[in-house]
């Protein structure tokens, strides 16, 4: 079903972004910091989308391999949409997003790979008003995890951790995170915290370009293989941590909403 149909059916009204494809662009640096038992501080330089789930991009057929939005991508029905799978997860959790908006930030699929360590869905109501937001974890094993948060004006909440992401930490403490919907700039961070301490910390900085045939070319030839890299990237730095011998971490038993619960590196992964 198309965005247009899917907003036809439902009777939404909802305004795409600005741009010539409705949609933005972040080019981004990324930075964790590690502190503890041992300090290890990296930063990844990517770029990022930021698309209306009812107004998705549409690409001219030569750039389409470069950004493809797939709800196989994410959790939920693969052969649903993004915006229903988001949906009937919501209606879980007693939320109901009928009439609303959402806007997702994330990576597209791009010469036919993705991986998203982080999406950040802004859930918005009819008039606006923000409802939630969601932070979806994904790990490099295929195992992902929803956050429901129910963020301040500030963009900032804190919630439990409950998803084994990295073979360094263990599944406990709390996730400090400050996920303020994007602007012209994106300031994103989330920090760990265990035993009163906050051993790591990654932000996500960047600012909003419109997307548009120049734009993701730019960003493509600055970027090449932006996404395979993210999983590269997660590898290089979890042999780095083997190496300075920090201890491995059992994995615990999936939750019932985490597809494999498999460890990834924390080190690129949201943690």
């Amino acid at each position: 079903m198309t965005a247009a149909a899917a907003t036809a059916d439902t009777g939404r009204s909802t305004a795409a972004l600005p741009g010539p494809w409705g949609a933005a662009l972040y080019e981004c640096a990324i930075t964790h910091v590690r502190t503890a038992p041992v300090r290890h501080a990296f930063r990844h330089r990517t770029y990022l989308w930021l698309v209306d789930l009812d107004h998705l991009p549409v690409l001219p057929r030569a750039l389409r391999p470069l950004a493809r939005f797939r709800a196989a991508d994410h959790p939920g029905d693969p052969r649903g949409t993004l915006r229903g799978n988001l949906a009937r997860y919501l209606a879980g959790q007693g939320v109901d997003l009928a009439g609303g908006r959402v806007l997702m930030l994330a990576q597209a699929r791009s010469l036919g790979y993705v991986f998203n360590p982080l999406t950040v869905y802004w859930c918005l109501a009819a008039d606006g008003t923000p409802l939630c937001t969601v932070a979806e974890v994904h790990n490099t094993y295929g195992g992902h995890h929803r956050y429901l948060l129910r963020p301040g004006a500030d963009g900032r909440a804190s919630v439990a951790k409950e998803f084994y992401v990295s073979p360094f930490f263990p599944v406990d403490g709390r996730y400090r995170m400050a996920l303020p919907r994007p602007g012209e700039r994106l300031a994103l961070t989330v920090r760990l915290e265990r035993d009163g301490a906050s051993p790591f910390v990654a932000t996500v900085r960047g600012r909003r370009r419109p997307a548009g045939p120049a734009a993701l070319l730019r960003a493509a030839l600055r970027h090449p293989l932006a996404t395979l890299a993210v999983s590269v990237h997660i590898r290089h730095q979890g042999i780095r941590l083997l190496l300075k011998g920090l201890p491995v971490h059992p994995r615990p038993r999936p939750l019932p909403d985490d597809r494999t619960g498999s460890a990834a590196t924390e080190e690129v992964s949201a943690p």
